[in-house]
């Protein structure tokens, strides 16, 4: 299985594609001091697959590397946070 996160800034999301095909996005938003995760989405043919985990991961991946600040408003991407303590330090202020 090939997986692929990306950013879409044209549609202000990430999308993570599984064998070529859209299996989910992470919308957001560009603010002055961050980019608030707003949302995220998992086509319902790929759910139980970890493929919004993986998303989650590389969305705060890419952003970390940008030198991004992130705010969370999506409860699924708060939750990994909380899982993954290592991302805490993306988090800014809104």
């Amino acid at each position: 299985m090939s997986v692929l996160v990306e950013d879409n800034p044209a549609a202000r999301r990430f999308e993570i594609l599984v064998d070529n095909s859209l299996a989910g996005f992470a919308a957001y938003e560009v603010r002055p001091a961050a980019v608030a995760l707003v949302h995220l989405e998992v086509d319902p043919d790929f759910t139980d697959l970890g493929v919004g985990s993986t998303l989650a991961r590389g969305v705060l991946d890419q952003l970390g590397e940008r030198g991004d600040r992130v705010v969370v408003e999506c409860a699924f991407i708060a939750a990994f946070i909380e899982r993954h303590p290592e991302y805490r330090s993306l988090l800014g202020v809104g």
